[in-house]
């Protein structure tokens, strides 16, 4: 019987090959046999999707474009950076860890083009551009070439003499990718490996697996290509046995040597080739029968990965009518779109079921020239097929066996012209935008006392993000203004919500909800982040933002144009900022007060009526961006006192009085005063008039008698014109804002 079996495959293409093709000549594969439903079937998909670092693991032969996970072949331990923070003015310091590593992936035990995209946890890494997006020292990939060179990295770290140039592999080596975006830790990656230009045909991966011993056809027959394979297993008929059940492909001896092809036509099987008599006596030249129905697959899927969906693996299914319960998966590591594995899995169940029917055949020598593979037909054959799955009166030669001076040959039924595919989706991706990185946008907000202790040192906050939708991250650093020094202190915080003011708010009250102002902000990236909140998450704290130099919170958020959004429904002058309500101007800053989204400067590094230099440099950045700001020290200050009033008291007397606010007490406590936050309580007071001070006087307590006397004596000195009186709350660290009184002359 000219049937090759499976082992012996494997020994003879893995081993030497130039006597193993003259003893295999005029002998075919036979697919039910060779390529058995039991047998491993070469890659499981999911093993090229997880990232490996396991001696002896396989490393997989790359056709065409495919996205592997590769296996770790070599790495440096991880390099730790400390970057120290705090420590001064009594606070305890912060020492903040971030980490590289360097390490080498091996992708494809064949020679590569290219890599193109690189995702990280599944996350772009890499963009199609070649920009990476997150900061890494240095890429290089070593194609896998015969003369490719030892890396000199990896020669450095272990010695030219032991370092292998893995000719034949191709790796991917990364030198100092930062970690931080990762969990400081090594992610797990896959590649976008490009190891041909455009689809490779079944017989042209066979035939570079074989080293030449079996070819394909002159052709590639339609379905035969695909755009992407990754071939491994325990032997080459187990790497090539996916691509053989998945495109029924047969092996045929040719003059030229073995083919690995479609079934090709054979001809004709006419009835006088079929024998009555062998040596004398009279046996039935024709037997037919068919197989149950049940044992043909009720439905046949074929996983593969989808280029439309960067490579995810997907299924499709192939369904037939009738009874049946036996469901089977053939597993393609292949790149394919959905409708053409739609249209393989359709096929290879057609064909499953055409092969329910058989024929054996008793015939003369003449039938020797009918190949096992080949496709024919039986002269006077009604045929064999059934409405729906194929074209009666064709059959594959399955074995020819030379036997009692006769040929046997079994005929297995081979559907006819391919049924029209039925519509296939591979699903939808939610890719991530493969934006460039792009260049740091940087802002520096001082910001009054956000939280519920009094600080004592200014709350400088530093926001960063891109110029576009790419951007991540940055080195950021603080400056010295007198040297220049610059000093790290970390990394950014993932892109803030930051932009400007396009219409500024109008006038407002502190005190009230604003159901009729509004701002209209521009939002270059990180829009999305901009969304409303009810009135209980207002009073909670929510949707607060620095506008100017106010605190404004809003409940609703309306699009007006691209990256453009006005906000409405506003909390006005929040924490103490109502004195900046009156000081807008189109073109002023805005961020979003998103804790997550903002790094904190340490309390050392700035000081109150000074300058604040920062820097910052990302993977998009030509050259440091800088921001620098006064700083005042807003959140070290006293708020300005509020209710302040003049009452009148006997013999012209007044009565001047007001309520503390502190920096310490932001919930509204009927009945209870609130706490002091500073040090002792103090109280400046100064009558001014027309910008001159004509009075001071220090108190203690939040009230102040102007004896009338006193009041005549500064009108006198206005010139009978108005007076005002200024009252201000003396902290720890000096005077806060003013709240002001107009008294008529």
């Amino acid at each position: 019987m000219a049937t090759i079996v499976l082992g012996a495959v494997g020994t003879v293409l893995g081993g030497p090959v130039g006597g193993a093709i003259g003893a295999l000549a005029g002998r075919a594969f036979d697919q039910a046999v060779l390529f058995q439903p039991g047998r491993r079937q070469g890659p499981r998909l999911t093993e090229l999707q997880v990232q490996t670092s396991t001696y002896g693991t396989q490393i997989p032969r790359v056709f065409g474009t495919m996205r592997v996970a590769g296996t770790v072949i070599w790495a440096t331990d991880l390099r730790e950076t400390a970057t120290n923070s705090g420590g001064g003015k009594g606070q305890p310091g912060v020492t903040t860890f971030s980490y590289a590593a360097s390490f080498a992936v091996a992708l494809s035990a064949r020679r590569v083009l290219r890599i193109g995209r690189i995702w990280a946890d599944g996350n772009l890494l890499r963009g199609e551009a070649g920009d990476f997006k997150s900061e890494i020292g240095a890429f290089r990939l070593h194609d896998g070439g015969p003369d490719q060179a030892v890396d000199p990295l990896i020669a450095a770290a272990e010695g030219v003499g032991q370092t292998p140039a893995h000719r034949g592999i191709a790796y991917a080596l990364f030198e100092d990718l930062q970690l931080a975006d990762y969990g400081n830790r090594i992610p797990s990656l896959t590649f976008e490996v490009v190891a041909d230009d455009g689809p490779v045909s079944a017989g042209a991966i066979v035939a570079d697996l074989t080293g030449g011993a079996i070819t394909g056809g002159a052709t590639a027959a339609e379905g035969e290509s695909v755009d992407g394979y990754a071939a491994s297993g325990e032997d080459i008929a187990a790497a090539i046995d996916p691509l053989v059940q998945a495109q029924g492909l047969v092996l045929t001896a040719r003059a030229d040597g073995l083919s690995l092809t479609q079934p090709q036509p054979g001809g004709t099987i006419g009835l006088p080739s079929l024998a009555a008599r062998i040596n004398g006596t009279a046996e039935a030249a024709r037997r037919a029968a068919r197989d149950p129905a049940e044992d043909v697959p009720l439905r046949l899927g074929l996983r593969h990965y989808a280029p439309a969906r960067d490579y995810q693996a997907g299924m499709q299914t192939a369904v037939r009518p009738g009874v049946g319960r036996v469901a089977r998966t053939i597993d393609l590591p292949a790149a394919m779109d959905a409708e053409a594995a739609k249209a393989l899995a359709q096929a290879r169940l057609t064909q499953a079921w055409r092969a329910r029917g058989r024929i054996d055949l008793l015939c003369g020598w003449d039938a020797l020239l009918h190949v096992p593979g080949s496709i024919v037909t039986v002269a006077g054959d009604a045929g064999e097929g059934e409405a729906g799955m194929g074209e009666a009166g064709r059959w594959r030669v399955e074995t020819r066996e030379w036997a009692d001076m006769g040929v046997r040959l079994r005929l297995r039924g081979w559907p006819g012209a391919a049924a029209p595919v039925t519509a296939a989706s591979g699903g939808r991706v939610l890719r991530q935008p493969d934006a460039p990185h792009g260049a740091t946008r940087l802002m520096i907000a001082e910001l009054p006392v956000v939280g519920d202790s009094a600080p004592d040192a200014p709350v400088v906050m530093l926001a960063a993000a891109g110029v576009s939708e790419g951007w991540r991250r940055a080195a950021l650093f603080t400056v010295d203004p007198a040297s220049g020094t610059a000093s790290p202190i970390g990394r950014t915080a993932p892109a803030a919500v930051m932009g400007h003011v396009v219409v500024p708010p109008g006038a407002g009250s502190a005190s009230l909800f604003d159901r009729h102002g509004s701002i209209d902000v521009a939002v270059p990236t990180g829009g999305a982040a901009l969304t409303g909140a009810d009135d209980a998450a207002l009073l909670r704290g929510a949707n607060l933002c620095l506008v100017g130099e106010e605190l404004i919170q809003f409940g609703r958020v309306q699009p007006i144009g691209p990256g453009q959004y006005r906000l409405t429904h506003l909390l006005r002058g929040r924490r103490g900022t109502e004195w900046a309500i009156a000081g807008h101007a189109a073109g002023e800053a805005f961020l979003l007060i998103d804790a997550d989204r903002l790094v904190a400067v340490p309390g050392e590094a700035v000081a109150r009526g000074a300058l604040f230099q920062a820097m910052a440099i990302g993977i998009g950045d030509t050259v440091p961006v800088d921001a620098v700001r006064l700083i005042r020290g807003e959140a070290m200050l006293p708020l300005a006192p509020v209710h302040l009033a003049a009452q009148a008291e006997g013999a012209g007397d007044w009565r001047i009085s007001w309520i503390r606010r502190s920096r310490t007490g932001w919930d509204w406590a009927d009945g209870v005063d609130a706490p002091l936050g500073e040090e002792r309580e103090g109280w400046a007071i100064a009558v001014v008039a027309g910008g001159a001070v004509l009075r001071t006087v220090e108190t203690d307590v939040a009230s102040w008698l102007y004896p009338a006397a006193d009041r005549a004596a500064d009108l006198a000195a206005a010139g009978g014109g108005a007076i005002t009186l200024r009252v201000q709350q003396r902290g720890t660290h000096g005077l806060g804002r003013p709240a002001m009184l107009g008294i008529g002359g």
